[in-house]
């Protein structure tokens, strides 16, 4: 019988009935050394309102026994347990089997193939503690939760609650941990395993942090940098929400097989992933500061006051990656935090809000399904965005006095959108109805464009605006040289560059909006629409100096101003009104001009996939061989050499260029693995080279990158090998499917990669084995970029129909990039919307 997703009448129902008073869980990992068994016995307290009702307890485990109040139960087998005749005060007794921890959903008991050592790491998002024991599993009945815990004696166990009773067993080891504070069941957690672990003292919080044994090294090379995140992290978020993090203990757990972070609170579990196993770049380090101090933010937004019902999802997602830049910017290092949010996923924030899977950021959700649809690009980087702009919009001394207010009455409760609108109004002095309705209930993208009329100028938008404020940037331009970014290093275009002459922010409230106060009388090149990046809208030049607008992107003195320009052809490329030659071009420029570590990386990722993805057939080799140029070029500044070696990996075709970045790379094994790659999709023969390195890789996962190699050979076999192991098998982990498909879909093998498109086309009723996160991760990677046409788009959007919410969305998602991409090729399509 299938599994059943809770509904939200059943949720409210339950929610009205219910108060759980605690859980006391019992784990048995000890099967796990050397087999697939997690045992539970959950015991389960909670009070009845309705004394004589019957509701019922989630288990999608193997139930062995069950009682309420003594009274034996029978599980329905659609992974529930009727609980009937409810008295005022029960006690339920659950004990469960899972024994699918290789695939299965909440649970993973994966290997380290390095030394053969086996970790367990849960995770519960969205609603997955019920494959594991029985629980009440939605967000708003919370309650504190005991874990005792029997391991194999050598194993570390972790779980949100610090400082755990530890006894020695015959052949293991007990851990009791005190009691949580009242916690939803998804932001629990147990990890085990024969950690590596680092401890430190900061500001009165004992933090840890943890690893697999054969990344100790790597541990300890990046522990400074993550206690120093961790204790900017807990200061900030502690001052700004007038509300320190209440708990001594704060750990971070790095585990294998994992996809991306979980906000577990106390008890973070990162994908290890995120352990570079070489020298981690400027953005790359970034992006660990980021998601460090987004799963920390959660810890207010989240598990302190969580949301009720997963139509607030944003509340949490959105805020917390809001929260990660705006910590980061203020109290940390990576100060241009916003700019390369623009460079990244708000780009993608655009283009998914432009597409067949547009929504509200906040909406109705049915059910639990439907809501591990939206862990998407507008509940993220759209949401975070958003939150920006609320922010900017009441002012950000009143945000924070709302912020405050808001936890102070919701804390160890949930709440709701309204909740949180109500405290920010009350502290801005604003109506927010009007902007929460514009915002938050509907969906799609401003558009912005300025009409000028002699020294008059006027922001016009394409349709009713929402309420927001906005900035508009007057720059002319100045025959001298621009020392800009936080690195201070020298921006010389040819002598010119554009100098801010005005600032003008500018209150939207109708269609048409006069903006004043700019400098009259003087020529102005570029009046920059969004200037420092303050809502979300996408912009147009003026048609007069749409051109001119292209050539002076690179030349806009800032990195958030070169990245408002960045977006504005980015997003005219996806929607038809840019070939991909000049975005490319102008993306390039840019990419040779940047000043900022953060951005450059992203901005390289941008030019490699506009020439690779967009380009006619009969246009990519010169665009892709105008990115090599400028990695050649950056490669002559050493504190840039580490990306622009990476990204001409990517992009040299010519012998000379894989010669000498064959010379550069030495002694660095991942630069060496990434040439190897783009030798292999070149024909060359690297098999025995490949061998040759995997034997001296220390990474534990190095397997992976031989594989990818395998991926990129024009090569019937090796594409039939490796589409085995990464589509049918799964066995290359959740957080490499992305590196592995890059390389299995290259263009100009169209003819080898053809039969996939249909495999995956099959493999469409399948995508969602494994919970949410495999589901997003193969549904999106393995879609096809190459060998297909429209007439296959549409064929997979047929096909999506079925599919369960979460990979009908991201199928969806993925199929209009693609569509873009095809119509950008000069492949006949329908019309390009945007």
């Amino acid at each position: 019988m299938e599994i059943r997703s809770l509904t939200r009448t059943e949720a409210e129902r339950r929610g009205a009935l219910l108060k759980v008073e605690r859980y006391d869980v019992d784990i048995d990992l000890t099967g796990l050394a050397d087999g697939p068994e997690v045992r539970c016995v959950s015991t389960v307290a909670f009070s009845c309102r309705e004394p004589g009702a019957e509701t019922f307890v989630d288990c999608a485990a193997e139930v062995r026994s069950a009682t309420l109040n003594g009274r034996p139960l029978t599980p329905t087998g659609d992974g529930r347990i009727a609980l009937p005749a409810l008295a005022g005060q029960n006690v339920l007794r659950v004990e469960s089997v899972q024994a699918d921890t290789a695939t299965g959903q909440g649970v993973r008991r994966a290997i380290d193939p390095a030394d053969g050592e086996v970790y367990v790491w849960m995770s519960f998002e969205p609603d997955e503690a019920r494959f594991v024991w029985a629980c009440f599993d939605q967000p708003d009945l919370k309650a504190p939760h005991a874990f005792t815990v029997t391991a194999p004696p050598a194993w570390t166990v972790t779980s949100n609650s610090g400082d755990p009773r530890v006894e020695e067993l015959e052949s293991a080891r007990r851990w009791t941990f005190p009691d949580t504070p009242p916690l939803s069941t998804y932001t629990t957690v147990v990890n085990a395993g024969p950690f590596h672990e680092i401890r430190r003292e900061a500001d009165g919080h004992d933090l840890g942090i943890y690893a697999r044994r054969s990344l100790a090294p790597v541990l300890e090379r990046d522990a400074d940098e993550l206690f120093t995140l961790t204790r900017q992290g807990l200061a900030f978020f502690g001052e700004v929400f007038a509300m320190p993090f209440p708990q001594r203990k704060y750990d971070q757990v790095f585990v294998p097989e994992f996809g991306g972070a979980m906000e577990n609170y106390g008890c973070v579990t990162w994908s290890d992933a995120f352990l570079r196993r070489s020298t981690p770049t400027p953005a790359e380090s970034e992006l660990l500061a980021k998601v460090l101090l987004h799963e920390m933010a959660h810890m207010w937004f989240g598990n302190i006051v969580t949301m009720r019902w997963w139509d607030d999802l944003w509340l949490n997602e959105a805020f917390a990656e809001f929260a990660c830049h705006w910590a980061a910017e203020r109290a940390t290092r990576y100060t241009d935090a916003w700019a390369s949010h623009l460079a990244g996923g708000k780009l993608r924030a655009y283009l998914s809000d432009q597409g067949p899977v547009s929504h509200p950021i906040h909406q109705p959700i049915h059910d639990v399904a439907q809501a591990a649809s939206i862990f998407d690009n507008i509940t993220y980087p759209k949401g975070a965005s958003v939150l920006q702009q609320l922010m900017t919009y009441v002012g950000e001394e009143r945000f924070r006095v709302g912020m405050t207010a808001y936890f102070a009455r919701h804390a160890w409760g949930s709440a709701t959108l309204q909740d949180l609108i109500d405290a920010l109004s009350e502290a801005g002095g604003r109506d927010l109805d009007t902007w929460r309705t514009a915002w938050l209930a509907t969906a799609g993208t401003d558009r912005f464009s300025v009409e000028r009329d002699g020294d008059t100028v006027t922001l016009v938008a394409a349709d009713t605006p929402r309420p927001q404020v906005l900035a508009v940037g007057a720059y002319s331009r100045s025959a001298r040289k621009s020392s800009n970014g936080s690195n201070g290093r020298d921006n010389d275009t040819n002598g010119e560059v554009l100098e801010r002459r005005a600032l003008v922010r500018v209150e939207v409230t109708q269609t048409r909006t006069p903006v004043t106060g700019l400098p009259t009388g003087e020529a102005l090149d570029v009046l920059l629409i969004n200037d420092e990046d303050l809502t979300f809208a996408t912009t147009r030049p003026d048609p007069a100096t749409r051109d001119a607008f292209f050539r002076s992107a690179a030349q806009l003195p800032t990195a958030i101003s070169r990245g408002v320009a960045t977006a504005t052809v980015w997003d005219m490329l996806t929607t038809g009104e840019a070939t991909a030659a000049e975005a490319g071009r102008c993306v390039t420029a840019v990419l040779t001009a940047e000043t900022s570590d953060s951005v450059i990386e992203p901005c390289l990722t941008l030019a490699a996939n506009i020439a690779e993805l967009w380009a006619p057939e009969g246009e990519r080799a010169g665009l892709t061989a105008a990115v090599a140029e400028a990695c050649r070029h950056l490669a002559a500044d050493p504190g840039r050499r580490q990306v622009a070696l990476r990204g001409l990996a990517r992009t040299a075709t010519e012998p000379e260029d894989l010669a000498w970045l064959r010379e550069q790379a030495g002694d660095d094994v991942d630069l060496l693995w990434r040439a190897l790659v783009r030798e292999a999709e070149l024909g060359g023969d690297v098999t025995s080279e490949s061998a040759l390195l995997l034997e001296r890789d220390p990474d534990p996962d190095a397997w992976v990158r031989a594989l990818t190699v395998r991926a990129a050979l024009p090569d019937p076999a090796a594409k039939a090998e490796v589409w085995q192991k990464l589509a049918v098998d799964r066995a290359v982990p959740v957080h490499s499917v992305g590196q592995v498909a890059a390389a299995f879909w290259r263009p100009d093998q169209d003819a080898l990669l053809k039969p996939y498109t249909q495999h995956y086309l099959d493999s469409i009723p399948h995508l969602d084995r494994g919970g949410m996160i495999p589901a997003m991760v193969f549904a999106g990677h393995l879609f096809p970029p190459h060998a297909v046409d429209p007439a296959y788009i549409e064929e997979a959007q047929k096909a999506s129909h079925e599919a369960v919410p979460v990979v009908r969305n991201t199928l969806l998602e993925r199929s209009d990039a693609v569509k873009r991409m095809l119509h950008s090729r000069g492949t006949p399509t329908d019309r390009v919307s945007g």
